[in-house]
């Protein structure tokens, strides 16, 4: 079936529950990601515009005609589909994914209109961290795409508040732009404004109690919002991760383990990532696995590798299948059925593509 291909709107008599054990090698662990490739593909990725050498992802499946005109944009789904198309790339690379990768990255540019940059800060972040994957890791660059988002970044911080805010103009400074900001402008050498944005999350948003990281703080009147989410904690401890490895400070290996081990307390349910609803939290278990993976590959931390296979494991046994594809749940650790824990956002699909892709790359690296 071509990307292009409409898929029939899916009856609940399609939906099936194959449970397989979640066990061999890394053969098995590298399937079960093309597999969820695949579903993602087929499912939800369209010409942009019948415009050549574009794609996107339309935002539900099964989609109708408005859906694949991409009228509603989502900046950073579409970051996160690019990601996780490099991720794909990167385990097995072809001219294939290639060529869907750099499709997605011209979809992306097509659908913003004015560009790369936009005025929201996360959503510039996490674009800039999928298109340096890309050239790092792929050798594929898209001219000043990098440093038009990179000095966008930078422009938006704030001396005097010492972080980004969630988008230009505004008084909010959340962990959602901040961590995937700092991640950003670590990889790029950036460290003294990386390291403000870390000890921002960790002296601000940091709970004292739980050692979570939460969600951000209206300036000014330090009118913080106390809701600790998965992705938050995953942004943080990428940050850390990276000024761990760049710096070598051992201060932040230690917020890495501390951030680790309150999200394995606090956030896990039978060690598996704990579950979000649709729409924009479809993301968040899939994020906090993909810099779990990375804790886990850079610093050797266990618990942190751990959490990915559990979780991996359990989403795998749980999901549903249509058309022999997965068909992954809003929570892990229960059935996906066609009464319950289904959801047809391409955030909650991608949030288990990643986690597959997590799982492939440590068992990969012998973790």
């Amino acid at each position: 079936m071509t990307v292009d291909a409409l898929i029939e709107p899916t009856q609940p008599g399609m939906i099936t529950r194959t449970v397989t054990p979640y066990s061999g090698g890394l053969e098995q662990y590298a399937k079960r990601a093309e597999l969820s490739e695949q579903a993602i593909v087929q499912r939800y990725v369209r010409t942009l515009w019948g415009r050549s050498g574009t794609l996107l992802g339309t935002l539900v499946w099964p989609s109708s005609l408005l859906d694949q005109s991409f009228v509603r944009w989502c900046y950073w789904w579409q970051a996160q589909l690019l990601d996780c198309a490099v991720d794909a790339a990167y385990r097995a690379r072809t001219p294939e994914r290639i060529d869907r990768a750099v499709a997605l990255a011209h979809g992306i540019r097509t659908r913003n209109l004015t560009g790369w940059t936009n005025r929201y800060y996360d959503d510039m972040a996490w674009l800039a961290l999928a298109l340096e994957r890309f050239d790092r890791l792929l050798g594929v660059r898209f001219g000043d795409a990098i440093g038009d988002l990179r000095a966008a970044l930078i422009n938006g911080f704030n001396p005097v508040v010492g972080a980004v805010p969630w988008r230009s103009g505004d008084a909010y400074y959340n962990t959602a732009a901040i961590g995937p900001t700092g991640i950003a402008l670590a990889r790029s050498s950036e460290l003294s404004r990386a390291r403000q944005l870390a000890d921002f999350l960790h002296t601000r948003l940091r709970g004292t109690d739980s050692c979570l990281i939460f969600d951000g703080v209206h300036e000014p009147g330090d009118r913080v919002n106390r809701t600790a989410l998965t992705y938050c904690q995953g942004v943080a401890i990428g940050l850390e991760t990276e000024l761990a490895v760049r710096t070598g400070e051992s201060a932040h290996h230690n917020r890495v383990a501390a951030l680790v081990a309150a999200t394995e307390n606090r956030l896990t349910n039978a060690g598996v990532i704990t579950a979000a609803a649709a729409n924009d939290s479809g993301l968040f278990m899939g994020i906090l696995a993909r810099y779990l993976a990375e804790a886990a590959l850079s610093l050797g931390n266990t618990t942190a590798a751990t959490i990915v296979h559990t979780s991996a494991r359990a989403a795998w046994e749980n999901r549903a299948e249509v058309h022999g594809l997965p068909l992954f749940g809003m929570d892990w650790t229960r059935p996906v059925t066609p009464a319950q824990n289904l959801s047809p956002d391409l955030s909650v699909q991608l949030s288990g593509w990643m986690l597959l892709e997590a799982a492939y790359r440590l068992t990969a690296a012998g973790l």
